[in-house]
């Protein structure tokens, strides 16, 4: 408040606040003063009075003469302030009075009090009374009598107090007129001075305001006081100072502007360089663009040549030095293929080209098929392999699997290549998460070499790499972090690492994806649901893993770190009331070699309880001869949760069903025409497509293949895209135009590009084209496509060479039923068209056992090795290396006649039994 007051305002507080402080409290004590000796006053001559009674009245009191008594009273009326008088004698009986009757009561006397005055008094007046003695009879000239301390009688009297208050009245009356002229003579004084400040501050201000305005030549007068003058001084010399300011910057303003004029010209032509820049920045931005897919398809189109032709080259007959060159040339080749995807990668993601798809998936399985692909690499280094994935994470979300496979595989690629011992940790855990979104966390772990404070600040830079010397030990073009770190950016998310030299390193993924519907295959199977069952595990961090895997599965979970501590614990439950039955130990053949495990699992099987083995993958051959049922008992680290759940669900109830027949598998020879400008490729796409039987026609541009469709009715086209003249997409349209006028069917058409941009297969589609195959292509790939577009089945690989080994017997518990990683690297990493692969060859397969029967039944060879041949090239398509490998060594054994062919015609129906039961059990 006192900040809002004006000089005025605060020079009126300053001066009159203490003035009028001073002047109440010393009014105030001095009118205080004053009534409180008045008051003292009276009540002295009220005692006075009384006193002077007493040997007045005393001769009367003891002659008992009331008339003398009436007499004093009523003189004592007269005496100032005296309102009433009365007389008592010695029992206080009244004898006189005069006066009105007494405001206050009678005071009281107590002991030893009897010859003082006691008094009474109230706001109006002071009642007073006084013994008489018979001493007092000496003031009056009478002798007193013996005995002078004898009562004779009382005095009473009451003094009024009203002329002591308006005394006081009037005191306090002058007081405040005093105070009150004081104060206005401060005011007044007060008022003065504040005029006298207001004043010059006032003109002070408008001369201010003036200035601000724009008046510069506005001058303040002399205000009358030397500070105030000096202000005044100081205000004139700034305002001169910037009168003159404002005199150069009006100068410099009309420079400045004469010299824009002069240059508007100039900036003019410089804008139309730089918009002529900018064009021609985006227009080399589409050349390099172009420039990459037109490099892909010249560098994909040679790689097609070297690996196709390596590839034939190693059917034929060559020696084991030979076969190691072939295979280092393919491995270079393959090399270099990585290297142009990862380039043709970063620069899809530069040009904002690259598309995420969002569909639903498990993260679980992805993680453990990640780990699945990338376990021989770390085993090799005896590296342990594991993930981790928290049970609050949530499964099944929605984002784009694919390009999460790839960081994934990056990430731990990138660990295995830096660690030399020791482990790999993959663990996925739940951040924060809502109703329709969770944030997960995704980390790997390593104990590798480590990074310092210098390489992490390069480590997400393209074409950089931490170490240079390690990095080119292990390979790489230092773009897999780049490219993982923009693929995450661009899902909404952020990656990261935490690592300290020489204690390995940590990376990180935070990403928010949707959440999906889960599926009903997450959910334990009845079979497992409160079954107990114990593990073996020496590492601690895998025998965590492996222990929430099993518990996800709706297990009672024993761990244990030694085979004694196992056995014994098993040993003890069968006499409980729920005995482990089942037990998962995870080996090694330096912790537990096949000897030593192979002992332990007869102790097992004597205590009734069955055995699942998992060792490294660079192992299982070891440990094949060590397991009774070694298909069943033995899978590879890590433990993927879905192939142990299945392998824990068929041990405990294992199913005999078998699937009905539906639809026969064709038998006809597909058609096809091959189109391409390269000798070399079209060499390479005849020679595999003839070597599968199919009958091939060529032709080396546009035109000659539109003139053969036109001519020839085809099962399936292979169109090259880039060619001079009459181009991929111009030669299909045509095509299809004329089937259009034609009234035919739609031959269908697959394009052979090495073009990897993201818009390339909407171009194709709408160009006419139904697929597209990328170059480098193997012949798996395109007996997949065949038969996915015709329906018509092609050998998808020849018998590699017919030696000794296709005589052996095959041991069908050593090799697996069913392999879905497989079929998708055989589908190209198409999970779609695996599917299909699968679902087909499946279909068939009643059909196929009924004729393979049949043929046996009838001794009828060649219709023998025509359904085993059709039912060989139909494997070559999926994962399914049981079924393969039979048909293999019975197709080989048929056609030289061998003995051995009832037997392996035996094992090959046993092969389709079993894969019919287990697909069987997993739908």
């Amino acid at each position: 408040m006192f900040k809002d007051l004006g000089i005025k305002g605060r020079v009126l507080i300053l001066t009159l606040l203490p003035t009028s402080l001073l002047a109440f409290l010393l009014g105030g004590y001095f009118i205080w003063a004053q009534l409180s000796n008045l008051q003292g006053q009276l009540l002295q001559r009220g005692e006075m009075i009384a006193e002077q009674l007493a040997p007045l009245t005393a001769p009367a009191f003891l002659r008992g003469d009331i008339e003398v008594l009436q007499r004093i009273a009523t003189q004592s009326l007269e005496q100032p302030d005296v309102r009433s008088v009365s007389l008592l004698d010695k029992d206080k009986v009244l004898l006189a009075h005069a006066g009105p009757s007494m405001l206050n009561p009678m005071p009281t006397v107590g002991s030893g009090t009897e010859k003082l005055t006691a008094k009474h008094s109230n706001d109006d007046a002071t009642r007073f009374l006084l013994p008489v003695f018979e001493h007092h009879l000496g003031l009056t000239g009478e002798p007193p009598h013996l005995g002078s301390d004898k009562l004779v009688g009382w005095v009473e009297l009451e003094l009024s107090h009203h002329a002591t208050l308006l005394s006081g009245y009037h005191s306090l009356l002058t007081s405040l007129l005093l105070v009150a002229a004081g104060l206005v003579l401060t005011a007044l004084l007060a008022l003065r001075m504040s005029h006298s400040i207001n004043d010059p501050l006032r003109r002070v201000k408008e001369g201010v305001a003036q200035l601000k305005e724009g008046k510069l030549e506005t001058r303040l007068p002399l205000l009358g006081s030397q500070e105030l003058d000096e202000l005044a001084s100081g205000i004139n010399r700034m305002a001169e100072a910037l009168q003159n300011a404002q005199e150069e910057l009006q100068h410099s303003i009309d420079q400045a502007t004469e010299d824009v004029r002069q240059n508007l010209e100039t900036i003019e032509i410089q804008n139309i360089e730089l918009d002529f820049a900018r064009k021609e920045a985006l227009e080399a931005s589409r050349i390099k663009s172009e420039f990459l897919a037109n490099m892909s398809h010249e560098i994909r189109t040679p790689l097609n040549g070297i690996l196709g032709f390596t590839n034939l080259l190693q059917k034929s007959e060559l020696t084991p030095r030979q076969q190691d060159y072939l295979s280092t040339i393919e491995k270079s080749a393959d090399n270099l293929l990585g290297i142009i995807n990862e380039i043709l990668d970063f620069s899809k993601i530069e040009a904002g080209k690259l598309v995420l798809e969002s569909i639903p998936f498990n993260l679980r399985e992805l993680i453990q098929d990640t780990l699945t692909i990338l376990a021989p690499t770390a085993h090799e280094k005896h590296l342990e392999l594991l993930s981790l994935v928290y049970r609050d994470t949530p499964r099944a979300l929605l984002g784009d699997p694919l390009r999460l496979r790839q960081i994934l595989t990056n990430l731990v690629n990138n660990a295995i290549k830096f660690t030399r011992e020791g482990s790999i940790a993959v663990r996925v855990m739940l951040e924060d998460e809502n109703e329709s979104h969770a944030q997960i966390r995704i980390s790997v772990q390593d104990s590798g070499i480590g990074l310092s404070d210098d390489d992490l600040r390069l480590l997400f830079q393209a074409f950089s790499q931490a170490d240079n010397s390690l990095s080119r030990q292990a390979g790489g073009t230092g773009l897999g972090l780049a490219i993982s770190k923009r693929l995450i950016e661009q899902m909404g998310g952020e990656i990261g690492v935490d690592s300290s030299p020489g204690q390995g390193s940590e990376f990180w993924i935070s990403l928010s994806l949707p959440k999906a519907r889960a599926d009903i295959e997450d959910l334990p199977r009845p079979p497992l649901l409160g079954r107990s069952i114990a593990i073996l595990e020496t590492h601690e961090l895998a025998r965590q893993a492996l222990q929430h895997q099993l518990e996800d599965c709706g297990l009672n979970v024993n761990a244990f770190s030694q085979p004694d501590s196992l056995l014994e614990a098993i040993g003890a439950s069968r006499q409980g009331p729920s005995p482990i039955g089942i037990a998962v130990m995870g080996v090694t053949s330096q912790e537990l070699p096949p000897e030593r495990l192979k002992h332990y699992i007869r102790q097992l099987e004597q205590m009734s309880c069955k055995c699942i083995v998992l060792c490294p993958t660079t192992e299982q051959v070891l440990y094949h001869s060590s397991l009774p049922d070694a298909y069943t008992q033995l899978h590879a680290k890590p433990a993927c949760t879905r192939k142990l759940q299945r392998a824990l669900s068929e041990m405990i109830s294992p199913r005999h069903q078998r699937l009905t027949a539906e639809t026969p598998e064709p038998t006809r020879t597909p058609n096809i025409l091959c189109v391409d400008d390269n000798p070399a490729n079209l060499l390479l796409v005849q020679t595999l497509l003839e070597d599968m039987g199919a009958d091939v026609s060529v032709a080396k541009d546009g035109h000659e293949a539109l003139d053969k469709a036109r001519k020839v009715r085809f099962d399936l086209i292979l169109m090259d895209v880039q060619m001079p003249g009459m181009d991929g997409r111009e030669t299909t349209e045509a095509i299809r135009l004329w089937e259009t006028e034609q009234n035919n069917s739609a031959v269908p058409i697959v394009a052979l590009t090495a073009h990897a941009l993201s818009n390339e297969k909407r171009t194709l589609l709408q160009s006419g084209m139904d697929d597209y195959l990328t170059k480098p292509i193997s012949e798996r790939q395109l007996a997949q496509v065949v038969l996915k577009w015709t329906g018509l089945s092609l050998r998808a690989l020849l018998p590699e060479r017919t030696d000794d080994n296709s005589r052996q017997d095959i041991d069908l518990n050593q090799i697996s039923t069913l392999d879905n990683e497989e079929g998708l690297r055989l589908a190209a990493g198409k999970a779609d068209l695996a599917a299909d692969m699968l679902n087909m060859l499946l279909a068939g397969l009643p059909t196929d056992l009924q004729a393979i029967r049949q043929a046996r039944q009838s001794d009828n060879s060649q219709l023998l090795i025509e359904r085993v041949h059709r039912l060989h090239g139909a494997t070559r398509y999926c994962g399914v290396p049981q079924l393969r490998a039979t048909c293999l060594r019975s197709e080989t054994l048929l056609k030289q006649d061998d003995p051995g062919a009832k037997h392996a015609l035996d094992q090959l129906e046993a092969a389709i039994e079993r894969l019919m039961i287990e697909t069987q059990a997993e739908a």
